[in-house]
């Protein structure tokens, strides 16, 4: 079925078209506007609910024409089907040039109703609709637990944010051990679970009550543990293309138990951040992971934060990286007493602080590098290996 939306100045003409276009039982109507919305409102209408059809009023004329040059620069293909009260010949003309090839008259008769979504059918099979959506995906992947992920990820996030007209979200995907709640203080009681539960359904109206905006970015908590929670692989792709729409940047603050849906978020991500401490059992994990990682070839995409460094350690970045086999993107020096002070307070490190001044170096660095990067290879799905014999998860809980 087609998911459509109506514009239209004229109530009753819009609501007549609704009546027939969802009789034919081949179309949705999601939303039935009565009035022209202004182009940011527009833009975020298209995103969020990624409609197969505009049916959109030509009159007055001057503004059908300003919402379908707007339509091409925001989602390209996706076909208008104008309408008026009456024949125009003018109308008619100025809407074809517009690039506008199928127009409806009232009375809305069936037959040329059906004769129209024939026509858009053919077009969208030839040339589906396509939205923007960004590619600037991270996920933090902890070695085990306690090396300071959730950190990073809330303070990368917060640094993003900071950035101009980049709207950021993070989520925690820590189902069991889920730590941003607590450690900014969130009273929301919606979390990820109510996100899967409406996955297929979310719009402008439900999201912004499932998220809490804090330190200049939404946050969309784990909630309470939930180890029974089962999320399946088309919950995720649909949570994902609803939020590539809606977002510059998302960041997906994993658990390190690399659940399934773990990997198909993995498999989303332009990055995946491995984060390690330069300890022993830290770093033997992490080899662990990528070694199992690399049969859905996201190995490609993983590179190291090395956290909690000293100046006098064991380990080097250079060692590390020998012993994993991947860069070290960054190292994160160790400031335990500032991160616990700001934990039990419930907030975030000051950004002059001098771990606070390299979270905002490394958010800096990560558009600009994400921007300029080749694309990755499209790692193989995780289901295609769970009947491979042998290939069970690392445990580790964040």
């Amino acid at each position: 079925m087609f998911r459509s939306i109506i514009i239209s100045s004229n109530q009753r003409l819009g609501g007549s078209l609704a009546l027939a276009v969802e009789a034919t039982g081949f179309v949705s109507v999601i939303r039935n506007l009565n009035e022209y919305p202004e182009p940011a409102e527009l833009v975020r209408m298209l995103r969020t609910h990624a409609a197969d059809i505009l049916f959109l009023n030509f009159e007055p004329l001057d503004r059908a024409l300003a919402v379908v040059q707007l339509l091409e620069a925001e989602a390209s293909h996706v076909p208008v089907v104008g309408f008026h009260r009456e024949v125009d010949p003018d109308v008619l003309r100025e809407s074809m040039r517009a690039g506008v090839r199928e127009f409806l008259v009232d009375p809305f008769e069936r037959d040329s109703v059906m004769e129209s979504l024939s026509h858009i059918k053919t077009l969208l099979d030839r040339r589906p609709a396509v939205y923007s959506g960004t590619e600037h995906i991270f996920t933090f992947l902890p070695s085990k637990a306690g090396v300071g992920t959730s950190t990073i990820a809330a303070h990368v996030g917060a640094a993003l944010a900071r950035k101009p007209d980049n709207r950021v979200l993070l989520s925690d995907f820590d189902l069991n051990s889920g730590m941003l709640r607590f450690m900014l203080n969130l009273k929301n009681e919606y979390s990820v679970c109510d996100a899967m539960k409406f996955s297929s359904e979310l719009d402008e109206n439900m999201w912004p009550q499932l998220v809490t905006t804090v330190h200049g970015m939404d946050v969309l908590h784990a909630g309470r543990i939930n180890p029974n929670l089962r999320i399946e692989p088309a919950q995720i792709r649909n949570l994902v293309a609803f939020l590539r729409r809606q977002y510059q940047v998302l960041c997906f603050d994993l658990s390190g138990n690399l659940e399934k849906y773990s990997i198909e978020l993995m498999q989303e991500s332009r990055r995946v951040f491995l984060v390690c401490t330069p300890e022993v059992p830290s770093l033997h994990l992490a080899r662990e992971k990528v070694q199992f990682l690399k049969q859905f070839d996201l190995d490609g995409r993983i590179v190291v934060l090395l956290n909690r460094a000293r100046k006098s350690t064991l380990f080097s970045a250079r060692k590390v990286e020998e012993l994993l086999g991947l860069p070290v993107l960054r190292v994160f020096p160790n400031d335990y007493e500032a991160i616990h002070q700001s934990v039990t307070a419930g907030t975030l490190l000051p950004k002059t602080s001098e771990l606070g001044k390299a979270f905002t170096e490394f958010a800096d660095s990560l558009t600009d590098s994400a921007a300029s990067a080749k694309p990755q290879p499209r790692a193989r799905k995780f289901l295609e290996f769970v009947s491979m014999a042998g290939s069970n998860p690392v445990s580790s809980r964040d």
